[in-house]
């Protein structure tokens, strides 16, 4: 699968990917570890040879690979391959490419949204101290296009000590558990002017 300095690049990888069982599985691999199709299933909702046909689409365009046997080795192990996953629009896609690129980055903020929404509707479920270190933040900020790059520099490098993918249950302190980080970067896009409103309430 190709990839370029901004991350993926392949069109067909990433129309493969924006797939929400697809995003489910993978995301499964790379925080809890290898697994198998029966394993999977369960948290995509799907059946174990649905499941095993969404892990060869990612086998095939390389977000996931052959892992290790079990036992007697008589079921397929998977697991997800250890690279950076990241999309980028670049002013000089190709059509093909940028739409691709659009659908992924969509596909990423929906399941991100569905993510924020369910630990949400949790919050009161959670304990004082879970419910004090969880933080929903909105900040506009000015600054140049140097410094907008510069601080999500700044950001991963901060994450990523903490990353599920690497840092496991046996390094991690007790009581640790999966927690998702959700960074958005981009430039404000003035707002439409609605003009006036109209004097007809029930239009």
């Amino acid at each position: 699968m190709t990839r370029d300095s901004e991350g993926l690049s392949d069109p067909k990888a990433m129309r493969a990917l924006a797939h929400p069982a697809r995003l489910m599985i993978l995301d499964r691999l790379r925080v809890n570890g290898s697994a198998t199709a029966t394993e999977v299933a369960e948290i995509a909702g799907i059946t174990p040879s649905a499941a095993s046909y969404h892990l060869r689409m990612l086998a095939k365009y390389g977000f996931v690979e052959d892992a290790p046997a079990r036992g007697d080795g008589r079921e397929r192990v998977w697991q997800a391959v250890d690279k950076p996953l990241s999309v980028g629009v670049e002013p000089g896609d190709q059509p093909e490419v940028r739409a691709a690129k659009v659908l992924l980055i969509s596909a990423f903020r929906r399941d991100g949204n569905e993510e924020a929404e369910r630990a949400l509707a949790n919050l009161d479920a959670e304990s004082e101290e879970w419910r004090d270190a969880t933080v929903f933040g909105r900040y506009r900020l000015r600054l140049d296009a140097e410094e907008l790059a510069k601080l999500n520099e700044e950001i991963v490098e901060l994450i990523e000590p903490y990353l599920a993918q690497r840092r496991g249950e046996k390094t991690a302190p007790e009581g640790a558990r999966v927690v998702e980080a959700q960074v958005n970067l981009f430039p404000v896009v003035a707002r439409v002017v609605p003009g006036l409103p109209t004097e007809d309430h029930d239009a």
